[in-house]
């Protein structure tokens, strides 16, 4: 005598209420974020929203808009402190702009030397802002279009204004975050004695 094996065989095309195992467990309930929970599960329009707000909060914080209050954008603070540590005050000589790039990029902004040298160029150009926060030696552009010389031609160092904006960094007015790596320490903000998101304004393209 044979025994019936009995057999299920999943219907694709009917009613999913007749196909359904009685033993298979009901869905997990709603979560509000399209029917699944967890990133791995969401539905990619609403990941993909995420994930762009996300950047675009990034960008605007840490590249497009300044800090209200220093006045500040990252890389212009970085290059600032990176300038007064090493020595490069107004009564001192000039060094090379290459030589700042490198150290701003090495130690607190692991960018492309480019996006750093920019920045650099328009702290020290007098047609750009109000007060000049960098003193540059050589060819730093003109306000008829004409483009800075390359970082290894020019030279820099800081100018009054922006030794006043750091001048008290050292009295416990700032707090102090570590870089990228964990290897130094830099200023969240400057202490800044000097409103100069009046003083000089700022823009920045964000997304």
């Amino acid at each position: 005598m044979t025994k019936a094996v009995e057999t299920h065989t999943l219907d694709l095309f009917g009613n999913p209420d007749e196909t359904s195992s009685p033993s298979t467990p009901p869905p997990p309930p709603s979560s509000g974020d399209g029917g699944l929970s967890g990133e791995e599960g969401l539905p990619l329009g609403i990941y993909a929203e995420r994930c762009y707000l996300a950047y675009a909060m990034s960008v605007v914080k840490g590249r497009a808009l300044p800090y209200v209050e220093d006045g500040m954008k990252p890389v212009q603070r970085r290059i600032l402190y990176s300038m007064r540590e090493m020595g490069l005050t107004s009564s001192t000589k000039h060094v090379k702009s290459a030589r700042v790039v490198g150290d701003v990029i090495g130690k607190l902004h692991p960018h492309g030397d480019q996006s750093v040298y920019d920045a650099m160029v328009r702290m020290a150009q007098g047609f750009t802002l109000r007060y000049p926060l960098i003193d540059g030696q050589g060819n730093f552009g003109s306000r008829d279009g004409d483009g800075a010389a390359a970082m290894r031609y020019t030279e820099s160092r800081l100018t009054p204004v922006a030794e006043l904006l750091l001048s008290e960094i050292d009295m416990g007015t700032v707090d102090f975050v570590p870089n990228y790596d964990g290897a130094f320490k830099e200023p969240a903000l400057l202490p800044a004695r000097l409103p100069m998101l009046l003083a000089n304004g700022a823009s920045g393209i964000a997304v």
